[in-house]
């Protein structure tokens, strides 16, 4: 009999621990979804950074543009087929849930076969930051730290301000 509840109660945490990661998950990926771009493709990868982000203030030579362009571009290229696997099964994602019916099971299956691809872009574009990295000077590498370290102060700034 004590068995018996303790796999009652063990069955009854686990289902409550999916049907609280559920929630989360699906808002994260909505998040993520929102305008219907990756995070990536919404702020641009290296090559659009030098026009105007991370790389703004640092003197890049011509030949670490281009070199950064073709990463980008070898980036974009050669992960195609993944954010378009991507797009279609959160697309599948947002649609199941949409109509206000919730279906658990259907929408834990969508978020797990999400997870993987979404890992694998992950590293696919830590590779390209590295990529990215190795192309610029000591020096260059010292001041992208150092707009970090402000752009990091700012938002803790701005998250302090919010809180009031």
């Amino acid at each position: 009999m004590l068995i018996i509840v303790g796999v009652s109660i063990l069955s009854i945490a686990a289902i409550s621990a999916v049907a609280l990661s559920v929630p989360i998950a699906v808002a994260q990926t909505a998040r993520i979804m929102r305008g219907g771009h990756e995070r990536g493709e919404r702020r641009g990868g290296p090559g659009e950074g030098m026009r105007g982000g991370m790389f703004r203030g640092i003197n890049l030579t011509d030949d670490q543009k281009a070199k950064m362009k073709q990463i980008s571009e070898s980036f974009r290229e050669s992960t195609k087929a993944l954010r378009q696997d991507l797009q279609t099964k959160r697309e599948a994602l947002h649609q199941a849930n949409e109509g206000g019916t919730f279906d658990e099971a259907s929408t834990t299956q969508k978020l797990t076969d999400l997870a993987p691809l979404e890992a694998k872009l992950m590293g696919e574009q830590f590779k390209m930051r590295q990529e990215t990295l190795s192309v610029l000077t000591p020096e260059q590498k010292t001041q992208l730290e150092q707009k970090r370290a402000e752009f990091k102060a700012r938002e803790g700034e701005r998250r302090g301000r919010k809180g009031e």
